[in-house]
């Protein structure tokens, strides 16, 4: 199954090189030329060691013009290797830089389910960590395996031509040194796997914890998360030092086949210089040849251990890549515009895991222009509906429309377009605060930005900014607030103002005082717009034109505020319990 995958995950990046097809040509050839230069060195060599033996037999004449020869050969040789190592290079960057926009493009459209389900620091580690060390082990590929096959073949060729008895011992014993890399290769490439999963593991734990570091330090978990982390560490080291382990036998064993081999030639090319089968130079060239042919070996088997690595980092940059995207729009989708905002739910069943059931057989029918608010227990399906609407995720059974026509019938980007969404959770892009607002509106007027944020009751805070709409903020690092965040993500939707809107836990973040103002700015937002409201504080929903209870996935109750009070209901129940808790 292992080589299979090997095989599957080589072909894939041979895909990923062929679309540098003439970078590869010239390299091969560049290659080619290098090695033929660095083989015909030792020939003149040795032509000039045969000029200098015997006493006061020293050819200088002879031997100046392979002296020069030598010369010029080391520099047309050094020239060769640099435009083949930029070309090696180009190569090497430009298919990882392919691969990292292929992952990007694929996150782009993987299904929210996948998003959810992975930790966000085990993708990460798989387009920059994994990346890297593709790179590292495919740009060592290229240098060192197309300079050691041409190697071995030229020398081969070389040797045969000097003497074949010679080189027959060579051919015979040297293959031994692919036999061990080969055997000690195949147990390392399990090693790297797990090591770049644990890897991978590592990124995930390490992120979560610098991005809750406020929940750990106030559970005092500080201790706790260290013994976590050290487990995790303790097991990235097993693997590293197995995956090292195995990995570096591979050069000392094939160094030791090839010191053999290098002896054996000495000893057979002696004997043959004193029965004149050949002269001291044409030994001592041919011992230059069995010397680089050996080494290459010892580099391929060097280059095996580092793709061994490359390979299984691939492996897990293209099951990225190979995920199943979600559902595509349909041929001939509708494209919503212009729409009024009335949304339909029939017999709506939805679940995130087939083994637990949340929604099931929901009935819903909002009119234009309604303020729907939904409320319920953690739990109940609140967030879930919304996903549900903008289509983050695909109901199992029934269907949604808007307007008449099944979401699923239309185009997501037309679906979410229409769409105002303000999340409890704020998320701020790097840039400066117009860039922010004007994320969904990218075409909107200074003059549009402002009246839109005095509308949020953000302009006053964002004016006092050190460079008030340009200063550059990020989710991370921005120095504002929470509560200013949130007040950004709210001017974010007030400019582009679409026909519907749903604002969940929208005021969550903000204090009772702005909260006041914001809601007036919201209500006059709302007007004539299909809006869904989730909310925490039941005091926020009380002008609702309806408000949904949910439970268990189910609407179990649902009317206005006076309504559902008389019935003395679920609603009932959580209202009065929410006031006493806001009381005391």
């Amino acid at each position: 199954m292992k080589k299979k995958l090997n095989k599957g995950t080589l072909q894939k990046i041979l895909f990923y090189v062929g679309k540098y097809k003439i970078h590869l040509f010239f390299s091969v050839i560049l290659a080619a030329v290098s090695v033929a230069m660095t083989l015909y060195i030792p020939v003149l060599a040795g032509n000039a060691i045969d000029l200098a033996i015997g006493k006061s037999k020293v050819d200088f004449e002879g031997m100046l013009p392979n002296l020069i020869g030598i010369g010029i050969l080391a520099i047309l040789t050094a020239a060769a290797q640099w435009i083949m190592n930029t070309l090696n290079n180009k190569i090497t960057f430009r298919v990882v830089r392919d691969i990292r926009n292929a992952a990007i493009e694929k996150i782009q459209s993987l299904p929210l389910s996948y998003i959810d389900s992975k930790p966000s620091g085990d993708t990460v580690s798989r387009i920059i960590s994994d990346a890297d060390q593709f790179a590292d082990g495919l740009l060592m590929g290229f240098t060192q395996l197309f300079t050691g096959v041409v190697t071995i073949l030229g020398t081969l060729g070389f040797m045969i031509s000097i003497d074949f008895r010679i080189s027959l011992v060579v051919v015979i014993l040297t293959p031994l040194s692919l036999f061990v890399a080969r055997f000690i290769a195949k147990r390392t490439h399990s090693m790297f796997t797990m090591q770049a999963k644990t890897r991978g593991e590592q990124t995930a734990f390490t992120e979560e914890m610098i991005g809750n570091k406020k929940i750990v330090d106030a559970f005092s978990r500080e201790e706790k998360t260290l013994e976590e982390f050290d487990e995790i560490n303790e097991k990235y080291q097993k693997y590293s030092l197995k995956a090292i382990f195995f990995s570096s036998l591979t050069n000392p064993s094939t160094r030791f086949v090839n010191s053999m081999v290098y002896a054996a030639v000495g000893l057979a090319g002696a004997i043959a210089a004193v029965s004149s089968s050949i002269t001291v130079g044409g030994l001592s060239c041919f011992l230059s040849y069995a010397n680089q042919y050996t080494k290459p070996f010892n580099e391929i088997s060097g280059v095996i251990a580092e793709l061994q690595n490359a390979l299984a980092c691939a492996e897990r940059l293209f099951d990225l890549i190979e995920q199943p995207s979600q559902t595509p729009d349909k041929q001939n989708a509708a494209v919503f515009s212009d729409i009024s905002g009335r949304v339909e739910m029939e017999n709506v069943a939805f679940s995130y895991s087939k083994d637990k059931e949340l929604i099931k057989n929901l009935n819903l029918s909002v009119d234009s222009g309604n303020r729907v608010a939904i409320v319920g227990p953690t739990g109940c399906g609140k967030t879930t509906l919304v996903n549900l609407l903008m289509r983050f995720y695909d109901v199992d059974e029934g269907k949604i429309s808007v307007d008449g026509v099944d979401i699923n019938s239309a185009t997501r980007e037309s679906l979410r377009k229409s769409y105002g969404m303000v999340l409890q959770d704020t998320w701020l892009k790097e840039g400066t605060v117009r860039e922010n607002i004007a994320m969904g509106n990218p075409d909107a007027t200074d003059e549009e930005i402002i009246a839109a944020a005095k509308a949020a009751h953000a302009h006053s805070f964002i004016k006092r900014l050190p460079q008030g709409y340009d200063t550059v903020i990020s989710d991370e690092a921005s120095g504002l607030s929470q509560g200013q965040k949130q007040l950004l993500c709210i001017t974010r939707v007030m400019l582009c103002l679409p026909p519907m809107l749903i604002l969940d836990e929208a005021t969550s973040s903000i204090d009772t005082r702005t909260e006041i103002r914001i809601q007036k700015a919201f209500s006059a937002m709302m007007q004539g717009r299909t809006s869904f409201i989730v909310a925490h504080r039941l005091s926020t929903i009380k002008n609702a034109d309806v408000i949904l209870v949910m439970k268990d996935g189910n609407i179990i109750e649902q009317g206005n505020h006076n309504e559902l009070l008389k019935k003395e209901g679920f609603y009932y129940e959580l209202y009065n319990s929410r006031m006493d808790a806001d009381a005391g």
